[in-house]
């Protein structure tokens, strides 16, 4: 778990609390593979950090997810919230990844891209994206009901080269690795 509570600490994101909910959620499991993501929005009236984490080990994928919540008329002084979530890797459905490379014909293999977006699913989350249906006839008033698709949702990270680095991206894209090849073992 070095190397885990480095990146934790490069992060900068409460690493000691980010830290001991892992080692809770990991029990003492071996740690495979691991990924830090750190994110800071920003809306007119403050700034929000969160950070992302994803722990392989021979046999789970463990996430964290860790807020802070600023203080506020209810609430004196600022908290945090850390979630964990532990996944068998053979419930794991889908490893998809998506791949976004400029100037796509003079790419040179083994060059980082410059985004990932790596989203997981095991059938925990699923998205509903619904549409008015139609005929194809433009002129036609009918209701046609509704056509749309299910995907499953359950983590989307997503990491840029441009915000966070060609460094992180490298660490997204071995990470991905890592658990394409965990889950292939599993079935």
């Amino acid at each position: 778990m070095t190397d885990l509570r480095e990146s934790l600490t490069l992060a900068g994101y409460y690493p000691d609390l980010v830290g001991d909910v892992l080692d809770v959620a990991l029990g003492g499991e071996e740690v495979v593979a691991h990924l830090v993501h750190p994110e800071t929005t920003f809306d007119r009236t403050e700034v929000r950090r969160h950070v992302t984490v994803l722990v392989l080990t021979p046999t789970r994928l463990v996430l964290a997810h860790v807020d802070d919540h600023p203080a506020d008329s209810e609430h004196p002084s600022s908290s945090a919230s850390a979630t964990t979530e532990s996944v068998p890797l053979r419930h794991m459905h889908t490893v998809a990844l998506t791949h976004v490379v400029p100037v796509p014909e003079r790419h040179v293999p083994g060059t980082a891209p410059t985004e990932i977006t790596l989203a997981l699913g095991w059938g925990a989350v699923r998205r509903v994206d619904l549409e008015p249906a139609t005929c194809g006839d433009p002129s036609c008033e009918a209701d046609h009901g509704y056509t749309g698709t299910v995907a499953p949702d359950d983590v989307v990270v997503r990491v840029s080269a441009e915000a966070e680095g060609t460094a992180a991206v490298t660490a997204a894209v071995d990470f991905a690795r890592a658990l394409s090849q965990a889950t292939t073992a599993t079935r």
